[in-house]
Parts: structure tokens; C-alpha cells; sequence
């Protein structure tokens, strides 16, 4: 269905809100007009951001369910709706797949993928209840064209957010709804998450470890505000994907014609 998006009055919710992306995001709703909570399990950032922003701050665990349907609720009862959920949290700690241990595994997917799926348990009937518009905005990562080593938690839950956000934006627009789907796939981009350790919980020894990939020279990266304004456009024209980094094109296109060439040819299949 059609719909004219406009954000004067609305709210935008994001999780993850408190540095890096999620603090790009927030910057870019909120100049668009929005009321903005941001949410965040790190309180005292939290705190510093929600300040420095002027915008309502929820500690939120996106791991815990409850948590984000607490974040909803708080929402709805600060400003009555909600038209933008940016399931943003995201955590991404480098380690060997040999090396890792259940916990490692389970901490990452339920901050990577959990996270988004509690906030879509959370939030899709809020802005479902919208006479206008509603869009879910969902972070992925384009490590999940050329997965890297020492990422397998991260690429895949990150992979696991884009073919959720696809199938879900398929879903809304069969159904005819006013609510769209994007996925998120940023690059390189100044964030916190080079940190990411500090949340993970006390479960034992890990083999991951934080790293900072901007030392090694060899990305360019973006401010979370230039994110920021690629996705309120985005959301304006309802678009599935964000892709922040053009001169990664030839990456993702050699990763796609290996797999085009994995495919048989039809003469073959129907024999």
C-alpha cells in the first residue's frame, strides 16, 4: 500500500542508542522531527547520551525480552505511538571458531539476532496499531558479503538479521501493511564496538577478544551521523536495503558471481 512518510511529531525508538550507530541514528531522527528514546545496557553512557541528546534513555537488555517489551510499553506511554523501531544493539568481539565455547556463541546471538527478534516481538504490533506508517529498521553488517575471519558469531547472526529483515519485509507488503522492513548493512563506522567485551556476562574463560579494526588503515570509515542520514532517507522511501560503503561494490559482486557460477545449468538440473 502506499503510504507519505513524514517524522515531524512521531517516535523513533533505538537500541544500541548510546554510542556509534545507534547515536547516529538518534541524531537523525531527531533532527527530522522525531521524539527519539534511546536503549541502551550500558547505564552510565546511557545516561551521558540521553543528556547530551535531550531525549528519553530506557536501560534495556536486549537479551532479556521483558527488558524490550519494557522499553515498549515506556514508549508508547511517553508519546502514545511509535513509528521507528532501530534494532541496533549489536556486539562484535573477534575469536577462532575452534576456540569458542557455547557461551561465547550464546552471548553474541542473543545480543546479534535475539535482539532483533525480541524487538520485533515487541514492537510489530505497535506500529501495526499506526494509521500511517511504521518502519522496522534492523542492523545487519556487510561482513555478511565477504565473511572475514575470525567473526563466525558475528556474520552469523548478522546474516541471520538480513534474511529475517527480507522474509519479514515480504510478509508486511503481501499483507498489504503500512509497515516496511530495512535492513542496515554499514561498513566500516566509528562505533563502540571495538569495546564490546564490557557487556558480555561473567560465564568463564573466552577466546574472543576486542579489536579495534580502524588501527589498521585500511577501511575508510564513516561518522554514525552520515549513517544516520542514509537511513532516515531510507525509511522516507521505504527501501529493503542500506549500504553504506560504495567501493566495497566489487567485493560483494565477486562473492555473487562465485555463487552464480555454484549454480547448474538448467539443462543439467532438468536431466
Amino acid at each position: 500500500m502506499s503510504r507519505t512518510v513524514e517524522f515531524t511529531g512521531t517516535t523513533a525508538v533505538v537500541t544500541g542508542g548510546a554510542s556509534g550507530i545507534g547515536k547516529g541514528l538518534a541524531r537523525a531522527f531527531l533532527a527530522s522531527g522525531c521524539h527519539v528514546v534511546i536503549a541502551d545496557v550500558d547505564e552510565a553512557a546511557l545516561a551521558a547520551a540521553a543528556h547530551e541528546l535531550g531525549v528519553l534513555g530506557v536501560r534495556t537488555d536486549v537479551t532479556d525480552p521483558d527488558s524490550v517489551s519494557a522499553l515498549a510499553e515506556r514508549a508508547v506511554a511517553e508519546f502514545g505511538e511509535v513509528h521507528v523501531v532501530c534494532n541496533n544493539a549489536g556486539v562484535g568481539p573477534q575469536g577462532p571458531i575452534a576456540g569458542l565455547g557455547l557461551d561465547d556463541w550464546r552471548w553474541m546471538l542473543d545480543v546479534n539476532l535475539y535482539g532483533v527478534i525480541h524487538g520485533l516481538q515487541a514492537f510489530l504490533p505497535v506500529l501495526e496499531r499506526n494509521d500511517d506508517w511504521g518502519q522496522v529498521v534492523n542492523t545487519s553488517s556487510m561482513s555478511v558479503f565477504f565473511p572475514p575471519a575470525g567473526l563466525g558469531p558475528y556474520v552469523a547472526g548478522k546474516a541471520a538479521v538480513l534474511g529475517l529483515t527480507e522474509v519479514l519485509a515480504a510478509e508486511l507488503q503481501a499483507a498489504g501493511s503500512l509497515v516496511g522492513a530495512t535492513a542496515l548493512l554499514p561498513g566500516a563506522v566509528h562505533s563502540n564496538i571495538k569495546n564490546s567485551l564490557r557487556t558480555r556476562p561473567s560465564t568463564g574463560a573466552t577466546a574472543l577478544r576486542d579489536v579495534d579494526v580502524s588501527l589498521s588503515g585500511r577501511h575508510r570509515f564513516l561518522d554514525p551521523e552520515d549513517v544516520g542520514a542514509m537511513v532516515v532517507e531510507a525509511v522516507r522511501r521505504n527501501d529493503p536495503y542500506v549500504v553504506t560503503h560504495g567501493e566495497w561494490l566489487p567485493r560483494a559482486a565477486d562473492r555473487h558471481a562465485r555463487l552464480q557460477a555454484a549454480f547448474p545449468a538448467e539443462d543439467a538440473v532438468a536431466g
